[in-house]
């Protein structure tokens, strides 16, 4: 799976997140307004960037900066470290968004993170797994999260919504310090907003075999970049940085789009860090 955000994002985001206009950036790196314009589009340049310079004025680490131009990527993840876990990659018209579902083995109860763009995926893993349903942990508001919650709340009316949007209703809103057990894993939780004004971590514990502590992150952070700064860019990094970066290293990162990493890869080869 290619990175969510290829260097021209990333550059992008780094001009919006320092204030810095194309024309700067572009004598930063040593390249015409024209290039640099194209390599924001296509995450490919047409000549020769420079990286130390772009990189110090945008805010950016410029070694991780230049490996994500080289093809930087996380290690793929096994995750029958974590049995009883699926990722479900959904897409539609060009746009792919993720979802978890956990379980636990003994009781059959079952979690989810996000919905994705379909239920179908979802609801075929809970009848073939002979699970049951119990609650449904939503990210973040944006409709590319949310959008199969109608068909699986419907499916399943007895699954409990958990929420960190403020207008949501008090049953539904995540409070604080709440333990949620789904059998024997636990589920905490830590506000995480800056992309979104709900932005919400997942932390789910307790794994059989002593498995690493999963992070369902949505789109605060993503391997190699972070999530757009819509509610602010300055809290969105710091958050990034006190509530997940702060995690065990071997913590697992679930993200909203783009492959699974993990705390020490991001910390090692994430440059906005």
């Amino acid at each position: 799976m290619n990175l969510e955000d290829h260097l021209g994002d990333i550059i992008r985001k780094a001009c919006a997140l320092s204030n810095v206009s194309p024309a700067t950036a572009a004598r930063a790196a040593e390249i015409s307004e024209t290039e640099l314009s194209t390599l924001e589009e296509t995450g490919k340049g047409t000549g020769k960037v420079n990286f130390a310079s772009l990189g110090k004025i945008l805010g950016l680490n410029p070694q991780k900066f230049e490996a994500i131009a080289h093809g930087w990527l996380p290690a793929n993840k096994d995750l029958s470290r974590w049995r009883e876990m699926r990722a479900f990659a959904t897409s539609d018209a060009g746009l792919t968004v993720n979802a978890y579902l956990i379980w636990d083995e003994a009781t059959r109860e079952a979690a989810l993170f996000d919905t994705g763009l379909e239920a179908k995926p979802v609801l075929g893993c809970l009848e073939e797994n002979q699970i049951q349903l119990r609650h449904i942990f939503i990210t973040h508001s944006h409709w590319d999260h949310v959008e199969a919650l109608p068909k699986i709340r419907e499916a399943c009316p007895k699954a409990r919504l958990h929420s960190g949007s403020k207008s949501a209703p008090v049953d539904q809103r995540n409070k604080q310090n709440e333990i949620v057990h789904v059998g024997g894993l636990r589920v905490t939780h830590r506000e995480t907003p800056g992309h979104a004004e709900d932005g919400v971590t997942y932390i789910v514990g307790n794994w059989q075999e002593d498995a690493p502590h999963v992070a369902i992150v949505g789109d605060t952070i993503f391997a190699g970049s972070m999530g757009r700064g819509n509610q602010s860019w300055e809290l969105a990094r710091q958050k990034i940085r006190e509530q997940i970066l702060s995690l065990p290293p071997d913590t697992l990162l679930c993200p909203g789009h783009g492959p699974l990493t993990t705390v020490a890869e991001e910390k090692a080869h994430n440059p906005f860090f």
